[in-house]
């Protein structure tokens, strides 16, 4: 095994190399005894189709995260292009907004967590580990139930700003 310099890289120089990586927009939500929240987040990803399993990573301290340890479910709304207004208002980008389901239709499935309507796809799941990763704990979940066929244009952040998709061939 090498040896590599011990070095702490720049918390910015990460964040300005990940502006490369374009990735769809999720809100994830919870809820526990009458409180909900959520939050975006684009650090969604399948690990694995037998059994259902993802991981999502929130920041530690977040209201959501907090709220998701003591439920142990969470669920997560893959959003359409026409949703950017909703990425927005969970992202906490707009000023004022206290109750971020205000005015939002929403269903649940099995756990009870708030799903987005309009959205492409739903998942709704229970958590499985959790570990604490610098500043931020990263669930991996069973997912429950999920609904989505794929169908529909979904919104994509890049480089700090929203994009349709499009296709080449």
């Amino acid at each position: 095994m090498e040896n590599f310099p011990v070095t702490t890289l720049d918390p910015e120089s990460l964040r300005n190399a990940m502006r490369a990586w374009s990735a769809g927009v999720t809100v994830v939500t919870a809820a526990h005894e009458g409180q909900r929240h959520g939050m975006t987040v684009n650090s969604f990803t399948s690990i694995s189709l037998e059994p259902a399993m993802i991981t999502i990573s929130l920041q530690s301290g977040s209201r959501t995260r907090e709220l998701i340890m003591k439920s142990r479910a969470f669920g997560l709304t893959i959003l359409s292009a026409e949703q950017m207004q909703i990425s927005n208002i969970f992202a906490g980008r707009i000023a004022g907004v206290e109750d971020r389901f205000a005015d939002l239709q929403t269903e649940t499935l099995v756990t009870g967590s708030p799903l987005i309507v309009g959205g492409l796809a739903w998942l709704d799941c229970r958590v499985a580990q959790t570990f604490d990763v610098g500043m931020n704990t990263l669930f991996i979940a069973e997912v429950l139930a999920a609904r989505g066929d794929g169908s529909g244009e979904p919104l994509i952040y890049h480089s700090r700003r929203y994009w349709k998709l499009s296709a080449l061939l």
